[in-house]
């Protein structure tokens, strides 16, 4: 789908608020409600609009620390693989997981969690009882200096 400057423009006002009105939509972008309607929902339909989200507030869940985890396999078998990755995605504290090339790493992750105690757990009790697993490295994350779920358009 080749995307035209409105295109664009929806875009970019629906990754900045998802939950904008059609009209409100149509009204920052220069359109009328009905063509930027359709427009959206050609977006939706080509897939370029995956879905909408709320973004939470970690903190004020009680999710306090990020790490990210480099974790190395001990065989490369596309079974070993598809087993981690099936056991990974069903750990909801895994926000999320890439497998990456090289380094000394086969997969890397983001984790949030509540505090040590509940990291603690997830890796003695979880990740590293994960069949394959043959290291993992964490780094704790101090600070984010940038946070983005906008993504850069052509």
């Amino acid at each position: 789908m080749k995307l035209d400057r409105y295109d664009r423009r929806i875009l970019e006002e629906l990754q900045q608020d998802g939950r904008l009105s059609n009209q409100d939509l149509a009204d920052r972008i220069g359109l009328s409600p009905s063509p930027c309607l359709r427009r959206v929902r050609a977006l939706e339909e080509a897939g370029l609009i995956a879905g909408y989200r709320a973004l939470l507030d970690a903190n004020k869940l009680g999710l306090t620390l990020t790490a990210v985890l480099s974790i190395s396999m001990d065989r490369h078998t596309p079974e070993r693989f598809a087993h981690f990755d099936a056991a990974v995605a069903a750990l909801p504290e895994v926000l999320e997981c890439l497998l990456i090339t090289g380094r000394d790493a086969d997969y890397h992750l983001k984790v949030i969690v509540r505090d040590m105690d509940a990291y603690q757990d997830l890796l003695l009790n979880k990740l590293t009882r994960i069949e394959g697993v043959a290291g993992v490295h964490s780094s704790f994350v101090l600070r984010k200096i940038v946070e983005r779920t906008n993504l850069p358009l052509p």
